[in-house]
């Protein structure tokens, strides 16, 4: 099987007045499915740059980008919007949660962007939130939940279209260290136990440890790709009530 992302020679340049301004120079990687990623480097360094295009929220200057087997570069906007809704789950360093929506409408809405009815919609977004330990907070809006909560939902809706992959930008920015290593247990429980794919910006080399991969930005480029050295246990099939069991023991 294909790696689930292939990037062959990607460059994005921008232009400020008369300044061109090369956020990435020729980046080439594959990502595997089921792996966790953490990519890091300084500000500046091209690594949001990286995952926005990931994500299809920008095209490259030049270069090729398949995901999933699909040339991303190709597809229109229509397309991206559609390759975005039903292959990429976002989360984001402050939420991007609506506060006028309860946290089950919050994680609903990406299946009101489906083309096709989703009549379990209620159903389904209890489920998720319940998979992140939110289980009796549906009806709780955002101002109502701390930080680590609103996190939570925002991984819940990240989730609820069973995405290919999670991009997470700096997802526990926002966050305690203590709050901040929960949320990255959630990841590497679904990572563990569902094989899903994670890609994840941090500046921190603790929240990057419990990745299995650690790529390293410097003014555009790539200048390390290293398994991450998790002193943790291999991964293991996990139930979900299992990992929840864990992170709150």
């Amino acid at each position: 099987m294909p790696p689930l992302i292939d990037v062959q020679n990607l460059v994005k340049t921008y232009r400020l007045g008369d300044v061109v301004v090369k956020a990435l120079q020729g980046i080439t990687l594959t990502i595997e499915r089921g792996s966790f990623v953490a990519i890091m480097g300084p500000s500046g360094s091209g690594k949001s740059t990286f995952l926005n295009l990931l994500g299809c929220l920008d095209r490259p200057t030049s270069g090729s980008y398949l995901l999933d087997g699909i040339p991303v570069e190709s597809l229109n906007r229509d397309q991206l919007a559609e390759i975005r809704n039903q292959k990429i789950g976002f989360v984001f360093q402050n939420f991007n949660l609506l506060n006028g929506m309860s946290a089950l409408e919050n994680v609903e809405l990406p299946l009101l962007y489906k083309s096709q009815d989703t009549p379990d919609a209620d159903e389904k977004a209890r489920g998720v939130l319940e998979s992140v330990g939110l289980s009796g907070r549906e009806a709780s809006f955002p101002t109502q939940l701390s930080g680590g909560q609103q996190q939570r939902v925002a991984i819940a809706r990240a989730l609820i279209n069973n995405p290919a992959i999670i991009l997470a930008d700096e997802p526990t920015g926002a966050l305690d260290s203590r709050t901040g290593a929960e949320i990255m247990k959630i990841f590497q429980g679904l990572n563990r136990s569902q094989g899903m794919t994670i890609v994840l910006v941090t500046h921190s080399d603790e929240m990057a440890a419990y990745a299995t991969r650690i790529i390293t930005f410097l003014d555009g480029s790539i200048v390390s790709d290293n398994p991450a050295g998790n002193p943790e246990r291999p991964p293991e099939k996990l139930s979900t009530s299992r990992i929840f069991a864990e992170l709150h023991s």
